[in-house]
């Protein structure tokens, strides 16, 4: 067995014994980085090399988006969007069948793109929508399943903080405003596969439906919500166009949200020292899961170990259906145990060399690789989101996973057609000339 080969052995080995010692996710990186390094050269030099490296993988213009956008999320959290949100998706699809189930699904699709944030999205829908829902006879389990799932689709639907991740990941292969267009169209298939699969329970289970509204509740729902949804518009449009970037964007995401907050009157400008401080501990999570991932990102670099997986696949694999079968299977396995943003540093950089040998396009790939991981965050142990709708629902972990199987099969089902319909990503993208 050849040295390079030893080395990553060693880091695969080290990682995943400290997580199942439950060392939180970001140390066992930096740790088994470390501890691998000092193999090959000299104690100290390992430490100063993996610093090292940790800063200049955060030593990055479009990194600076995150914190903004995190930023925005959290505004949005506590500024009486979601009930806007909740109140334009009941008057649009309450009256069908398991119409709340829709209204819940519609409801985190919107206010999770608008956020770019799953958590927030099951934090702010979930704590309003499980009670109407419950008292309107639907299973809480049920309920909590729906929150989860819907709210995942916002990691895809732009702008997303993990689009921003991979493009960073890339090495510039894939542009963040070409990745934000792509997640359109699968993003929204997902949703719509959730409420197709909501349907159908709703039928079974003979779950109630709202009253159908006169258009002019319709209108003036909507005219509650306009200036929430304007934020789309304005966020990615801007991007897209060229108007400013995507770290631009992320701040003016920022006072557009704090302004609307202001002007809903749902926050005080005494409430932002909460706000800054809430999203500052995030941040500081989420910069260190970023740094010590990208330090391990280097050392597989460093060991040629992505080249040494396309070598070995490419030699042995020619059907490129079978490769992504593979991949996939291997993201959704990652997904159940890790972080969706470390996940994305560490494994971009293995299998991207492997997919562009293929001819698969970058876009493509991240988003395949972020409906992968959106999948793994809803599910045990680790999904972060399983935990946060059952706890925002306060309902056992263990009674949401049967209701969740068949959304959690949905996802998948999306995510295989994606994976194996090219356009479904790209098209968007190619008509704005990326």
């Amino acid at each position: 067995m050849n040295p390079e080969l030893i080395s990553i052995l060693i880091l695969f080995v080290s990682f995943f014994l400290l997580l199942f010692l439950k060392v939180p996710v970001a140390y066992s990186i930096g740790i088994s980085t470390t501890i691998t390094l000092v193999l090959s050269i000299p104690f100290l030099p390992a430490m100063t090399t993996v610093s090292q490296r940790m800063m200049t993988g955060l030593d990055s213009f479009a990194l600076l988006a995150i914190p903004f956008f995190v930023l925005a999320g959290e505004i949005m959290n506590q500024g009486g969007i979601a009930r806007r949100l909740i109140n334009f998706a009941k008057s649009l699809v309450g009256s069908l069948p398991g119409g709340l189930s829709f209204v819940n699904i519609l409801a985190a699709m919107l206010f999770g793109a608008i956020s770019g944030s799953a958590v927030a999205a099951a934090s702010a829908i979930g704590s309003t929508m499980t009670d109407r829902m419950v008292k309107e006879g639907y299973p809480k389990p049920y309920t909590a399943a729906i929150n989860i799932t819907s709210s995942s689709t916002g990691l895809v639907i732009p702008p997303s903080n993990v689009l921003i991740v991979f493009a960073l990941a890339s090495g510039g292969s894939a542009s963040v405003a070409a990745l934000f267009l792509a997640g359109y169209v699968p993003g929204i298939l997902t949703g719509l596969g959730l409420m197709l699969a909501s349907f159908f329970f709703a039928r079974k289970m003979k779950l109630p439906r709202g009253e159908r509204v006169p258009f002019s509740q319709l209108w003036k729902d909507f005219k509650g919500a306009f200036f929430s949804l304007l934020m789309l518009v304005v966020v990615v449009g801007g991007i897209v166009v060229g108007v400013f970037t995507a770290t631009e964007a992320a701040a003016i995401a920022v006072i557009y949200a704090a302004v609307l907050a202001l002007a809903y009157k749902e926050v005080k400008f005494s409430d932002f020292k909460h706000i800054f401080l809430s999203s500052a501990k995030t941040n500081a999570i989420v910069t260190f899961l970023i740094g010590t991932s990208m330090a391990m990102s280097w050392l597989f670099s460093f060991e040629s170990f992505p080249q040494y997986i396309t070598d070995l696949i490419l030699t042995n694999i020619s059907n490129p259906i079978l490769i992504l079968l593979i991949i996939n299977i291997t993201l959704l396995i990652v997904g159940t145990f890790m972080d969706i943003t470390p996940a994305v540093l560490i494994f971009t950089p293995i299998f991207l060399p492997l997919v562009t040998e293929m001819g698969m396009h970058p876009v493509h790939f991240g988003i395949i690789m972020v409906m992968n991981l959106c999948i793994g965050i809803c599910t045990p142990p680790v999904g972060t989101l399983l935990f946060v709708g059952s706890g925002v629902a306060k309902v056992k972990v263990t009674e949401v996973i049967r209701p969740l199987l068949p959304f959690l099969f949905t996802m998948i089902i999306i995510l295989f057609i994606v994976t194996y319909i090219p356009d479904l990503a790209l098209w968007l993208p190619r008509l704005f000339g990326f």
